[in-house]
This record gives C-alpha cells, sequence and structure tokens, in this order.
C-alpha cells in the first residue's frame, strides 16, 4: 500500500474528509441552481446599464430644452427599472437559499427542484426595494430627475 491509499476507503459512495460526496443528481441541481443565479445576476447588470442609459439620455434632453415634461417622463421608467431590478435580486437571494438548503447532506428539497416560494414568502418587497446597493444606485438618479423637473418649471 502506499502512503496515499492508506486509510482511504476506494469504494465509491465513502466520505471523504469527514464529508458524505455528493451525487451527480445532486451536483447537477446545484449547477442548475447556480447558472440561474449567474443569469439573475447578469440581468441586474443590463437593468442597471439600460437605467443608467436611459436616465442620462433623458437629463441631457431635459436640460437643454429646460422641458419639465421631458424630465417628467424619465421617472416613469426609472421606477420600473428599479422594481425589475428589485425583482431579479429578490429572485436571486431566493435561489441562494434554495442553493444553501439542497446542498446540505439533510437536504429536504426535492432533486431537481427549482421551486423558490418558500423563500420568497419569506422575504418582503420593501425589504429588497430598500436594500442598500439598489437604494444607492436608483435614489440619486431619481433625486436628479426630481431635480431636473423642478428646476425646468
Amino acid at each position: 500500500m502506499t502512503a496515499l491509499s492508506e486509510g482511504s476507503e476506494g469504494a465509491e459512495g465513502a466520505e471523504i474528509g469527514g464529508r458524505e460526496p455528493l451525487g451527480a443528481d445532486r451536483i447537477k441541481h446545484l449547477e442548475f441552481i447556480q447558472a440561474t443565479i449567474t443569469r439573475l445576476g447578469t440581468n441586474s447588470f443590463l437593468v442597471k446599464g439600460w437605467a443608467l442609459t436611459l436616465a442620462a439620455g433623458l437629463f441631457a434632453l431635459s436640460a437643454s430644452r429646460l422641458s419639465w415634461q421631458i424630465a417628467g417622463v424619465g421617472i416613469v421608467p426609472l421606477l420600473c427599472f428599479w422594481y425589475l431590478d428589485c425583482y431579479f435580486l429578490r429572485q436571486e437571494r431566493a435561489f441562494r437559499r434554495l442553493y444553501d438548503d439542497a446542498r446540505s447532506p439533510d437536504s429536504s428539497v426535492e432533486m431537481l427542484s427549482m421551486n423558490v416560494a418558500p423563500y420568497l414568502a419569506r422575504m418582503p418587497w420593501p425589504e429588497v426595494w430598500l436594500t442598500p446597493t439598489l437604494l444607492l444606485f436608483y435614489a440619486p438618479l431619481l433625486l436628479a430627475d426630481l431635480a431636473l423637473v423642478v428646476f425646468a418649471l
């Protein structure tokens, strides 16, 4: 016996480092969840990019024409982007909780289940809506838009 094989079971399904190895189905399930989390994060990033682009364009247009109507029109899409970003963040957090539950050895999560409804029920909208990351991004844009409306009046 070599030093590496001493004390190792070698049998499939044996514990490694005090932990039970994950089966192929569980690994695939975790990969599905992780891919969803990544996709939601990417969508959130894209929404922020579109919100910033649209806000900057409408700010420039309303400032050049001193039009409170154009500045006012920018408030609605900004709030819509904020809501959409909030939705993606809420879903991402729910999938992270699903991932944490699915990876535990005594998991009660059904194999290959992507149901996050139980996690969403414990995550109120205002808690996500007022997250510092969203608040620090969208609130200044909204305040600048409101300032343009007041200034253009």
